[in-house]
């Protein structure tokens, strides 16, 4: 699809408005608990003699959502192949939602015993399911209502709901534990930011509701329902994706792989390595990722322009490889116990990593067709999430429980950073690929490497 064909300016204003604003509370959703996870529910669902222990309890509960992304991502990509990207997207935020505001009312270990972490564990689940089928679908709809010169910037967009999530929900975190004392914040004062996610939801379906399915899909749904009139009967598109483009789906694997892990250690870890192994105050951590996420939310978009201009691999590379330096650089600075130093280390590794996440809408969008893009997508980000992001917190305390320092964090984290450089080497330039053409379609004449292999 040319530029030319897209929605006017104003239609892709209004749908990235929709997927960035849903992708916003989906996210303030997910990340909401990774932090209560290590400031609350440690203590309050998963009690131990041992902080760490306990911790280390509440982050397992913590991957179990990474667990049931993957069957989301299979459930939403299979049904967002089929009968659209817009159907399921308000589903995936419906539920996301109300597993969050059911958090905010439940009763503690000290009040049912067992029973309150079992609850929340299924909650959990209900969240990992959901967030599973949202990505691809926000990323997608924006991805196929672009054009192709653009794609990138655009894309990008509900990229920026992540730290966009992470921002309110740190920032909720943070305003709390500046006017409530520790015992209320324990008490009650915990409940507010999962309540106040009723209220979020309110206003993203709202928006989400109004936007227009994606005319790529139209276009690939009308040929599908002539072919199956035809008589000619088509694959499920989870089996097309594994029979026809695994190998996407292990570059999509690699490439998150240095991303996912990077984010929940500068993130959701350092939370417990600044206030259990440093034994600073929360406010330190939660303002120094704040201000950090504000950061990272406004650049996100500047990666994915620049990916438009010199391609999706080498901005990609400019992040995992930076990374990979920066992961030693990292806790030496928070080491310092300077929050001005802590904010800086967090807001440089937040940039590096923008760098891997701005353009990697466009990039996995691109590697599929349009017939299995939702499915491929999901399953190649979810799977990733399950190796990287469910296990990265968990990983990284079980190293500082057992070894005491940071070094071998760093030394984990710059070999996640190392598999991404490698995988995005590898992998074939997207940039400029037409989304309604399949790649039999594709003109012969067409350059398989674009100005971004050669950067």
């Amino acid at each position: 699809m040319s530029d030319t064909t897209t929605q006017p300016r104003s239609g892709i204003g209004r749908i990235v408005a929709a997927s960035l604003i849903g992708t916003t509370i989906e996210w303030y959703d997910f990340f909401l608990y990774g932090s209560a996870a290590a400031l609350v529910f440690n203590t309050l669902f998963f009690p131990s003699a041992d902080p760490l222990v306990g911790t280390l309890i509440a982050f397992i509960t913590y991957a179990i959502g990474f667990a049931a992304r993957p069957l989301g991502g299979i459930v939403f990509g299979h049904f967002g192949d089929k009968i659209g990207r817009k159907k399921l997207l308000v589903l995936s935020l419906l539920m996301m939602g109300g597993a969050t505001f059911a958090m905010g009312l439940l009763p503690t270990y000290e009040n049912i015993g067992v029973w309150a972490p079992v609850l929340l564990t299924v909650l959990r689940l209900v969240q990992g399911f959901a967030l599973g089928g949202e990505w691809g679908g926000a990323v997608l709809i924006v991805s196929e209502h672009g054009g192709d010169k653009h794609r990138g910037f655009w894309a990008s967009w509900p990229q920026a709901g992540a730290p966009g999530g992470n921002l309110l929900a740190t920032g909720v975190l943070a305003l709390l534990a500046a006017v409530q004392s520790e015992a209320d914040f324990q008490a009650w004062g915990w409940r507010i930011p999962f309540l106040l996610s009723g209220l979020l939801v309110l206003i993203g379906l709202w928006i989400r509701v109004s936007v227009s399915e994606s005319p790529v899909f139209l276009e690939a749904q009308a040929k599908a329902e002539a072919a199956a009139a035809a008589g000619v009967k088509e694959e499920a598109p989870v089996v097309e994706v594994f029979r026809r483009s695994w190998r996407e789906v292990l570059s999509a694997i690699g490439t998150r792989f240095g991303e996912n892990i990077s984010y929940y250690i500068l993130t959701s870890f350092l939370l417990v390595y600044v206030t259990v192994h440093l034994e600073l105050p929360k406010s330190t951590a939660l303002n120094a990722v704040l201000i950090g996420s504000a950061v990272h939310f406004v650049t996100i978009p500047m990666w994915g322009a620049l990916s438009d201009r010199i391609g999706r691999r080498p901005v990609t590379l400019i992040g995992s490889s930076g990374m990979a330096i920066w992961a030693f650089v990292f806790f030496g600075l928070v080491d310092s116990k300077s929050f001005v130093v802590i904010t800086l280390a967090v807001t440089a590794g937040l940039l590096l990593h923008g760098a891997m996440y701005g353009p990697q809408a466009a990039f996995i969008s691109e590697m599929f067709d349009t017939k299995v893009r939702y499915s491929g997508a999901s399953m190649g980000s979810q799977l990733a999430s399950i190796l990287a992001g469910a296990l990265a917190p968990i990983i990284a305390v079980e190293l500082l429980k057992d070894y005491g320092t940071s070094t071998p964090i760093s030394i984990y984290l710059c070999a996640a950073a190392v598999i991404t450089t490698i995988t995005v080497a590898v992998t074939r330039e997207t940039l400029g690929r037409d989304l309604s053409r399949g790649r039999d379609e594709e003109p012969a004449a067409a350059p398989a490497v674009t100005a971004g292999d050669r950067a």
